[in-house]
Order: C-alpha cells, then sequence, then structure tokens
C-alpha cells in the first residue's frame, strides 16, 4: 500500500514559523482575558452524539465527524441509519461543551462564571480562505450574569485583545434576536416561519436587501408583509430606536434601549481603534441565541473575525434550571491569517540569539558554550546553539528569517 504523502483535505500541519506567531497569539489571548477575570477550563473534543443533535447547533449539526460505536456495540448488518452505527461525535464548537461541562461542575464554580476556552473544533465543511475542518476556536463566556454587563464585559474584553495584536479600524455589530422577532412579528410573519425568515435575512450581505425581497416572495411569504418587513430596514437604518419607532411596540422600545446602553458602555470604556454599529440585519446563524448578538468585521478579510450573543436557553436543556449565559468567539484561525498576511511579528523577536559552533569543539568547550548560553536564557533570551555550517552567510540568512538577530561565531582555537 502507498503511503500518502499529504494531510487530509481541510486540516493542515503547521510549520515552526506559524507555530511561534499562534503561540504568540495564544499567550496574548490568555494575558488579556484573564486580566478580565475570566478562568481557562478545557472539555473533551468528543461529545455524546445526543449532545451534539440536540438541535441547538444550526446547521452546524450537519457537519459533525461521527464516531462509529466500538465492539460489540456496533452492529453494522442491524443499523438503519448511521446513528444507530455512532454513539459520539468530534464537537463542533466550544459553545455546548461548555454547557454540558457547567451541568456537570456547577457546584465547584464561583457565580457569575467567567469562562475562557481554548481548543481545536471539527465540521465537514468545504475549506477556504481561513476556514479548515479541524480549527481552533477561543471562547469567553459569562455564566449567571442576566444584565447588559456581560455583553459590555465580553466586548471590551474582545476589542481590547485585537488593539494588543496591532488591529484597527473594525466594526462591531449588534442587534438582538428579540429586536429581530418584534420586527418579523409586526409585519404579520407567523413566529413559526420566523427563523426561515431569519436565514433569508442572512443573506442581505451577499444578495443585496432587493434579493433578500424576492427570495422573500419567492419562498411564498406574503407580498404586503415582505414590502412591509423591508421597509423596516430601509427606513430605520442603523438606529434602534428608530426601529422602536417604526414598530410602535414597547417590547422593541426596550430592547432598543438595551442596545443603546450596551453601545454608550463600550464606547465609553473603548481603548483601541474601532466603531460600534446597531445592524437590524444582523442575524447570526446558531439557533439557539436569545437576546443580544454581535460580530466584529474586519475590512481586510472581507468578513467577520468574531462573533457571539446571548443564549439564555441552552444550559437549562442540561441542567433542568435556567441560567443567563452570553459568550464571543474569535475566529483565531482568520486572526492569525491576517497577521501573517500582514507580517506581523512577536514583539520578543529581538532577544533571539543563535551560537554557531564549529565543528569538532571538544567536550569542555561545548560545556563552556552552553553555561553561557544558559546564563542569557536566565535573563529572557532565546538561544539556540547549532553546529557551524560550511556556508555562514546562508546558515545566518536562513536563522534570520526565523527572528534570530544576534549571532555568537565559537571557533576551534
Amino acid at each position: 500500500m502507498e503511503l500518502i504523502k499529504k494531510s487530509v483535505t481541510g486540516m493542515k500541519d503547521i510549520l515552526p514559523e506559524e507555530m511561534e506567531l499562534r503561540d504568540h497569539v495564544v499567550r496574548l489571548v490568555k494575558e488579556v482575558y484573564t486580566s478580565f477575570g475570566f478562568q481557562s477550563i478545557q472539555t473533551p473534543c468528543v461529545e455524546h452524539i445526543e449532545n451534539l443533535c440536540s438541535n441547538q447547533g444550526g446547521e452546524n449539526e450537519k457537519l459533525i465527524f461521527r464516531i462509529m460505536k466500538r465492539g460489540e456495540k456496533l452492529d453494522i448488518s442491524g443499523a438503519q441509519n448511521e446513528n444507530d452505527l455512532c454513539d459520539s461525535g468530534l464537537r463542533y464548537d466550544l459553545t455546548l461543551p461548555l454547557s454540558r461541562y457547567y451541568a456537570s461542575n456547577n457546584s465547584k464554580l464561583i457565580m457569575p462564571f467567567k469562562a475562557l476556552q481554548m481548543g481545536n473544533v471539527f465540521r465537514a465543511d468545504r475549506p477556504q480562505k481561513g476556514r479548515f475542518r479541524e480549527f481552533m476556536q477561543c471562547d469567553i463566556d459569562i455564566l449567571g450574569e442576566p444584565g447588559i454587563l456581560a455583553e459590555i464585559e465580553l466586548i471590551n474584553a474582545t476589542t481590547t485583545l485585537l488593539g494588543k495584536l496591532g488591529l484597527k479600524d473594525f466594526k462591531v455589530r449588534i442587534n438582538d434576536r428579540r429586536m429581530l422577532k418584534e420586527m418579523a412579528s409586526s409585519c404579520g410573519f407567523e413566529e413559526e416561519s420566523q427563523q426561515e425568515v431569519f436565514i433569508i435575512l442572512d443573506k442581505m450581505d451577499k444578495i443585496g436587501i432587493g434579493g433578500v425581497r424576492e427570495e422573500l416572495i419567492n419562498s411564498g411569504f406574503d407580498r404586503d408583509s415582505t414590502d412591509e418587513y423591508i421597509s423596516l430596514f430601509e427606513n430605520a437604518g442603523n438606529d434602534p430606536q428608530k426601529v422602536a419607532e417604526l414598530t410602535g411596540s414597547e417590547n422593541t422600545a426596550q430592547i432598543s434601549q438595551s442596545i443603546r446602553s450596551i453601545m454608550d458602555a463600550v464606547n465609553a470604556v473603548r481603548n483601541s481603534d474601532f466603531s460600534v454599529e446597531f445592524d437590524p440585519t444582523l442575524v447570526r446563524g446558531m439557533s439557539y441565541y436569545t437576546g443580544t448578538i454581535f460580530e466584529i468585521e474586519m475590512k481586510e478579510f472581507g468578513s467577520s473575525v468574531a462573533g457571539g450573543g446571548r443564549y439564555d436557553a441552552m444550559i437549562g436543556n442540561f441542567t433542568g434550571n435556567p441560567v443567563p449565559a452570553c459568550g464571543f468567539s474569535i475566529g483565531f484561525e482568520r486572526i492569525i491569517t491576517i497577521l501573517a498576511e500582514k507580517g506581523y511579528r512577536p514583539s520578543d523577536e529581538s532577544s533571539k540569539m543563535a551560537f554557531l559552533v564549529e565543528k569538532g569543539a571538544d567536550a569542555e568547550k561545548l560545556g563552556n558554550i552552553m553555561k553561557e548560553a544558559d546564563l542569557l536564557r536566565k535573563e529572557g533570551k532565546t538561544v539556540r546553539i547549532d553546529t557551524m555550517a560550511k556556508n555562514r552567510k546562508f546558515q545566518k540568512e536562513s536563522l534570520a528569517a526565523q527572528g534570530y538577530t544576534e549571532f555568537r561565531d565559537f571557533f576551534n582555537k
């Protein structure tokens, strides 16, 4: 059998230069988020298939990598569908595992619980730029805080992190799933059909407002309701108060005030270069969102690089009791792609030294060289010791490309 030398489609090998960048970003993520009081946790990458297929993950449930039953439990001849063959699967995000984690461990946690979770997730998706089948997710969540303090803290922490990575001029878009429902209801869309309406609305950035109108009508929705719905977006612009005035709903007015309060608070503590904007067309694909939703849009990437929102109902499905919850996830792989394209280098690159030792050095000389390297490492420098190549110029150029800026040559004398 011929061995295949390339990685599985949608999964990739990571070379040292990118790994150095990734490690740097992970360190900075932990540094920033822990400064806001978030605590690191870890959950398994495998979850029970019943949890993964609980109708809470939206389209991602179609992308699960299932794991077959083992041993006597695997009955291929008696299986009627794929679910009869599997009992677990690889997680497609970190939110559902966090909910299960909380249900198992809440008696040991300080409330409100501020969780930081980083780990690989898996989706049988079509790979494209910045999108893989195995990729790192980085989530922060606040469980047990029902007020807008959670949203403000999550947005503040995430924008602070992006600012420290040198990213700027990005936009935080905010909406509320309750606002979406109020707008749809005010135009006559029945509750049971609203999810289909939102799926079409979510295509606004691709097909435009005219395309949304046409698709709603082609999907069988009432033309008058559709026209009234479209006019809401045309007339409200980016003002939540205007939406409240157009719908004339007291609920919408309260939701509008909540959105405005979050935006005002975020602007008041803003410490990096970004804008905050209400976007009534923002939907977020996951059906588990119950309140505020938000995304971060970055011009140079052409799409969102972070997203999240409030999901007050999910944890109650595991515990039997409602628990308010809100989370924000950065697109770690997309951030890495942007930083790599910008030529971003970790700020500590000047502390990297290379000792080049002429071939044939005796044990005493090698011992002295290693002692000197250890002293420099204690001062915080990275010191690499290599045998000197015949072409020292090329050797140093190769090391310089990896961030080494200081060199020491040791000859046999």
